[in-house]
């Protein structure tokens, strides 16, 4: 009894095994159509085993092939973003030179029209001329006058200083010849004043020697008395035959070198008295040049003065070539004038031709024939051909990146083209900073905020062929930083 409960158990267990088996089977693989007849259904206690281990064989290995391919694609996203950045808050960008009138005119002529490509100096609008070459005859007129009033000037001043260029010839050289003189007279004055503190410096000198001298008779007297006293004593001592004749000889001796020192000394004292007294003759007529030639200035310069009379009286005499002479000058001025008024009136004519500044694509026209226009106005803009991109990048993501990296950028307008590309520099401030009112973190109210950096990204030419003529600026674009 017991083994048939035991056998039904396991019946049970392997019906419900193979019912789960089959479940997740279904679930996995969609059952097949089967036949609309019933097939001979075998008991379940009868199907091999070997048919449920291979179902769940084939299960276990959709797994494992699942999860492989899941571990791949995993790993090789991974590795991607670690190498990667990545952002579509990015835009393309150009060069917009936007066009408008130096001067106010009418519009007589349109040259191109909406997005049509242009070059530089390509002529887009011209306006009437008519005013602009009237102004250019009246300067051109003005400038013909202040020639002629140029002329007539120059014809008085050739007739007025034929009567005075005798007299002021002669009054400059009257006028050279005592400069000349007052030059030589500051000269002489010089040298004598040099003279001077070299006089000087021997009366300096000379007085300098005097006590020197006296001071050698000084010594040669004590010299003197104590060679006598030495030979007076010897005189005795050889009276009393205490010494010898030769001893009381040389004693004798001595007194006489003492008694011609003492002269010697004498005559150097006279000596220097003498020098000093040269020295300061020396002095006296150094001073007495210095006042030769003091005077020698003064008479010098009563000619000069004397001499610009006369200049000023043929200067006198020669008031009409002066104010011929400034009449001259006045035309000369209105000459200049004028020609800057010509060059200014021209300047202005040309103006009425407006060309374009760059290659490129002519967008926002906005002027028509018959328009009055102002200077300054804005008319149409040229889209120029040089394009790069700008994406705004997490300042979480700038670790890496570096100028010159590679990059890769798909256009939301040709998603099926990739542009390749190097990062050119990264902006020094956030967008944030450049903001019309720039955020202030010192509120009480901060909040953290991901900055935003801008990256400016240059465009390899070669990826832009065929497209240069189809982008434009503010296309938006996904941007693809290569950082490894």
């Amino acid at each position: 009894m017991q083994s048939t409960t035991t056998a039904s158990e396991q019946n049970g267990h392997n019906l419900d095994s193979h019912n789960l088996d089959t479940n997740l089977l279904n679930t996995i693989v969609p059952p097949a159509k089967v036949e609309t007849e019933t097939p001979f259904v075998v008991p379940q206690s009868e199907k091999p085993a070997s048919k449920r281990n291979q179902r769940l064989a084939l299960i276990l290995a959709g797994l494992g092939i699942g999860a492989t391919v899941a571990g791949i694609f995993g790993y090789r996203y991974w590795e991607f973003i670690s190498t990667h950045e990545t952002t579509d808050n990015a835009a393309v960008y150009g060069h917009i030179h936007q066009i408008s009138s130096k001067i106010a005119g009418t519009v007589t002529e349109v040259m191109v029209n909406d997005n049509q490509q242009v070059k530089p100096g390509q002529l887009l609008i011209k306006l009437d001329p008519k005013d602009y070459e009237n102004k250019v005859q009246q300067a051109q007129a003005a400038l013909e006058s202040a020639k002629r009033q140029a002329n007539a000037a120059r014809a008085n001043i050739a007739l007025a200083s034929q009567t005075t260029t005798g007299k002021t010839s002669q009054a400059q050289g009257d006028v050279s010849t005592a400069q000349a003189g007052i030059s030589t007279a500051q000269a002489v004055v010089a040298e004598a004043r040099a003279g001077i503190p070299a006089a000087q410096a021997a009366v300096q000198e000379a007085e300098a020697g005097i006590p020197l001298a006296q001071s050698q008779v000084a010594q040669a007297d004590a010299n003197l008395q104590k060679a006598q006293a030495d030979f007076n004593r010897y005189n005795s001592l050889f009276k009393s035959g205490a010494i010898s004749g030769q001893q009381l000889d040389t004693a004798r001796a001595a007194y006489a070198v003492a008694q011609g020192q003492k002269s010697s000394a004498l005559q150097g004292v006279q000596q220097a008295q003498a020098r000093l007294a040269a020295a300061k003759v020396g002095v006296a007529q150094a001073q007495s040049k210095l006042a030769q030639a003091q005077e020698g200035i003064t008479s010098a310069r009563a000619k000069l003065a004397a001499s610009r009379g006369g200049l000023q009286q043929a200067t006198a005499s020669g008031q009409q070539t002066t104010v011929s002479r400034s009449q001259y000058a006045a035309a000369q001025s209105a000459i200049a004038q004028s020609q800057a008024a010509l060059k200014d009136a021209q300047l202005q004519l040309s103006y009425v031709n407006i060309t374009a500044v760059s290659n490129g694509r002519i967008g926002r026209k906005n002027v028509e024939v018959g328009n009055r226009i102002q200077a300054g106005s804005p008319l149409m803009a040229v889209v120029d051909n040089d394009y790069w991109v700008v994406a705004n990048f997490k300042e979480t993501q700038l670790n890496k990146m570096k100028p010159k990296q590679a990059v890769e950028v798909k256009l939301d307008a040709f998603p099926s083209h990739l542009f390749k590309g190097y990062i050119d520099s990264v902006s020094p401030a956030s967008g944030a900073q450049f903001s019309l009112l720039p955020p202030d973190n010192a509120t009480g109210n901060f909040t953290k905020v991901v900055q935003r950096i801008p990256v400016k990204i240059r465009l390899d030419p070669n990826s832009m062929k065929g497209y240069q003529t189809r982008l434009a600026p503010g296309m938006s674009a996904e941007v693809t930083v290569e950082t490894n």
